[in-house]
């Protein structure tokens, strides 16, 4: 009605104003000029009016059938691809649902993190995803996906996770890997001097062991080369997680690669480290017999 209102609203001035310019102008010639010259001008600006009008709502419904398109490209792409079709089906409708059911904070909150998924998934998409600090979700959740192999090396760096809620859960479902999947999990504690293998780090070793986890120690110092070493896993030799150090050695980022040259290196780095644990294994010397005094 609003609507209608103002188009009445517009012909009839267009109109009027013919007509007074009419008047004025043909002051001899009657009003029958005028009276034509209004309904015209008037008749013309009602349709004009109308076609724009239409022309608006044509844009929308061109809008809308690109992005029903759009849409159905993209799920032909899903049904097509290795996600499962029903799992992107479930976060449309639920996130539907919080933008008709819930409050301002729940569909901030939701928007949050459908933005930071869908920025994982891009990454994902271009070869690397990244975000700050430690993810202990990404570890425990690629920890439940892997078949067949883990390798992880341990440094400085994450020493006080091994204390944490989330080492209990990541070492929960690396036992469940290891008895459900059959994967072969390897571990290297890495640390820079002998003194750094205290008590309380070979009983860490030995605790992971019990779980099936292939664990062991390497020295740096021992080392030929004296490599520098960060925090990484390899899952599948297909997926590497690499926690990235800040200036005071704390956890800083982390890092999911899929990029084949990054994992090839970090696949070969991990097997010159493990052969050298290897080495410092069978060179490091026996303990003495305790002998007892007669």
């Amino acid at each position: 009605m609003s609507k209608l209102f103002w188009r009445l609203l517009i012909t009839a001035g267009a109109a009027v104003g013919t007509f007074l310019l009419t008047s004025v102008l043909n002051e001899d010639d009657g009003n029958i000029w005028q009276w034509t010259a209004s309904i015209v001008i008037g008749s013309a600006t009602l349709i004009v009016q109308y076609l724009v009008d239409f022309g608006e709502r044509f844009e929308k419904v061109d809008r809308r059938f690109a992005q029903i398109i759009a849409a159905t490209e993209l799920f032909s792409q899903v049904d097509g691809s290795v996600l499962r079709s029903e799992e992107v089906t479930r976060l449309v409708l639920g996130y539907t649902k919080v933008r008709e059911q819930g409050g301002d904070i729940t569909q901030a909150f939701a928007e949050k993190e459908l933005g930071r998924l869908a920025k994982m998934m891009e990454g994902l998409g271009g070869g690397s995803a990244n975000c700050p600090g430690e993810n202990h979700e990404w570890l425990i959740d690629l920890t439940d996906c892997v078949k067949m192999t883990l390798d992880a090396t341990s440094t400085s760096v994450d020493r006080e996770f091994w204390t944490s809620g989330p080492a209990a859960r990541y070492l929960a479902a690396q036992e469940k890997a290891i008895k459900r999947r059959g994967v072969e999990i390897r571990r290297l504690f890495i640390v820079r001097t002998e003194d750094e293998v205290t008590p309380e780090l070979r009983a860490l070793c030995d605790d992971q062991r019990r779980r099936g986890i292939d664990a062991r120690i390497a020295v740096r110092t021992l080392m030929e080369s004296h490599p520098r070493v960060s925090d990484f896993i390899v899952f599948d030799s297909e997926l590497c997680h690499e926690t990235k150090p800040d200036q005071e050695n704390n956890p800083d980022s982390t890092l999911l690669s899929a990029e084949p040259d990054h994992i090839e290196d970090h696949i070969t780095q991990f097997a010159d480290l493990w052969a050298e644990a290897e080495r410092q294994q069978t060179t490091e010397p026996e303990p003495e017999p305790v002998t007892s005094e007669t």
